[in-house]
């Protein structure tokens, strides 16, 4: 792992993209399949995408995929569920306000993810790179809306900030359960550890969800087979994104590869602006600027 350190950057970067692309298929299933049938279009639709990255990096790599230990299987476990509900909750807060400001909220994951490596996967985080995502969050809250009431919490307390907010933490907790899977897969390469990662936490996703909407909603599960082909899209969008995610993951500590990823709001306020026709404020370009600054000093911090 250590003859590709730089590897994890153009993986983040690319991950950010490919996830702005998805959310935004997404974000248009959602009023007809709802957040739930939107999410299982991104596991769905992605399966057959990672089961192929996996036969190809087994075939081109010539190595086996280790034997599957409890600890692993927990990880992946609590990856894969906290990954569905912050994917749901995230379709919800997109709906309740704004497609920009809904995945703005979600991103206060990052001081969560820090948090969270530190205390389950005992990661070490220099006073550079707390500083970095402390810049970069006062950037997210700036991005977020003023509150139009005289009690300002109330901002923070509509349901595109709570469920936006709940997303974040979902998401936090399924950035460290990926990081702890590949870490406990133990595969000895980055590729081949998210390959059977990802493989093994989106099969649960696609077998767990698929199953409760069937029994629950099974207009459902059909409106996501009838509308395939921005399914489709989203799907592929989904596992590409997965697939460079992860891999960065298993390259880099979790703070690192989820400050750098934070570029997303820049794209996602491309899309905003320019499909949604959303209008951005003074305030948001200067919550810009501090989401870039962060980044860059994560990125001049990082080995």
């Amino acid at each position: 792992m250590t003859t590709l350190p730089w590897l994890w950057i153009p993986l983040t970067i690319f991950a950010a993209l490919a996830q702005t692309v998805r959310n935004t298929a997404q974000r248009r299933l959602t009023d007809d399949l709802g957040a739930l049938g939107a999410t299982l279009v991104r596991f769905f639709y992605g399966m057959p995408i990672l089961a192929l990255w996996l036969g190809l990096v087994i075939g081109v790599g010539g190595q086996a995929l280790p034997p599957l230990t409890t600890g692993f299987a927990i990880w992946v476990l609590v990856a894969a569920l906290s990954q569905m509900a912050g994917t749901a909750l995230l379709l919800r807060a997109m709906a309740a306000r704004s497609f920009a400001i809904g995945l703005v909220y979600s991103k206060s994951e990052v001081i969560q993810v820090a948090l969270f490596s530190v205390v389950f996967l005992g990661e070490r985080l220099s006073l550079v790179t707390a500083f970095a995502i402390v810049l970069a969050t006062l950037g997210v809250v700036l991005l977020s809306p003023r509150p139009k009431s005289a009690v300002p919490i109330r901002g923070w307390a509509d349901p595109a900030a709570l469920f936006g907010l709940a997303s974040g933490s979902a998401f936090a907790i399924s950035v460290v359960g990926y990081r702890g899977a590949t870490l406990a897969l133990d595969a000895g390469s980055p590729f081949l550890g998210a390959a059977g990662t990802l493989f093994w936490s989106q099969l649960a996703q696609t077998v767990l969800l698929g199953a409760w909407l069937l029994v629950r909603t099974p207009a459902v599960v059909l409106g996501v087979l009838r509308e395939w082909r921005i399914s489709l899209f989203a799907g592929i969008a989904g596992a590409a994104a997965s697939i460079a995610n992860v891999t960065a993951l298993a390259l880099e500590p979790a703070s690192h590869v989820r400050t750098l990823i934070l570029i997303e709001v820049l794209f996602t306020y491309f899309v905003s602006l320019r499909i949604f026709r959303e209008t951005i404020s003074r305030r948001e370009i200067a919550g810009i600027v501090l989401v870039i600054a962060g980044v860059a000093l994560v990125l001049s911090s990082a080995n």
